[in-house]
């Protein structure tokens, strides 16, 4: 029998909650991410998964709870240093700078790898030349890894959604990221896309070993990726474990479904 150790577990949260005004949004949440694994949060709307995530990205504090990354307290770290630490973030809204070029914007996601000195920037120092020379190999290693040679110098206003989605995903992979967290990956995706998305999170991990924390609705994505689920409902845990433990779980049919008697009709259809 497999035993985690501490080393093991890249980000751990325990017993969050979080309150607006009087709506419990968050209640008892607690799980671990371990290194090198595609963990996902599943659940129907409102379920608290997004609010999780805010609470990683710092946009949130929680009420009660803590969550550590590598160890350390993520409440101590301000919220501008969060990507410097080693985490990253896609949202299902595409945030991207629309009338920059696919490079500029994997470009600016680079920065943070590099604090800047104004005096070594106007002497152009070798410091500043070095790095500037190390970050065009990252994104240009990034858009070979993703296939976005072709889009490099495209303004991003005038490429399709599923190949904005790609580039947002190369602007996190672009910090160079220890925890890449993924907000509904294939939103707005068609089947394909929805496909590609999911060969594009399988080699992040496997060849890149990028440990990934992901909120999603698609299950084929789910069971294709993921090595462990935690589905949530009405901001509590209701299973964790492998996608088709979770699937299989009645509180888990019954959260999607809505009653009880639906989601017994429906294990009889899949008996």
């Amino acid at each position: 029998m497999s035993t985690t150790t501490p080393d093991d577990v890249l980000l751990s949260a325990s017993n969050l909650q979080v309150r607006f005004g009087g709506v419990l949004a968050v209640n008892e949440v607690s799980f671990d991410v371990k290194r090198g694994e595609v963990f996902t949060l599943i659940g129907p709307n409102g379920a608290g998964k997004t609010t999780v995530f805010n609470l990683i990205s710092r946009i949130y504090t929680p009420t009660a709870g803590e969550i550590h990354f590598e160890g350390q307290p993520l409440a101590a770290v301000p919220p501008h240093r969060v990507a410097a630490l080693g985490i990253a973030r896609t949202f299902q809204n595409i945030e991207l700078f629309e009338h920059a070029t696919v490079l500029q914007n994997l470009l600016i996601g680079r920065h943070i790898q590099h604090p800047r000195r104004l005096w070594a920037e106007l002497l152009f120092l070798p410091s500043v030349r070095n790095a500037e020379l190390a970050t065009r190999r990252k994104v240009e290693e990034v858009i070979d890894f993703l296939d976005l040679q072709k889009y490099r110098d495209t303004m991003v206003a005038g490429l399709p959604y599923g190949v904005r989605k790609v580039v947002e995903l190369a602007r996190a992979l672009a910090t160079d990221p220890k925890l890449l967290l993924l907000d509904e990956p294939s939103s707005g995706l068609n089947v394909e896309e929805t496909s590609d998305m999911a060969f594009w999170i399988q080699d992040i991990q496997s060849d890149l070993g990028i440990t990934v924390l992901m909120v999603e609705h698609d299950m084929s994505l789910v069971s294709r990726v993921s090595d462990r689920v935690l589905a949530m409902n009405q901001g509590e845990m209701l299973a964790l474990g492998t996608p088709a433990e979770v699937q299989a779980h009645a509180g888990v049919i019954e959260a999607y479904l809505g009653t009880a008697d639906d989601a017994t009709s429906l294990r009889r259809v899949q008996a």
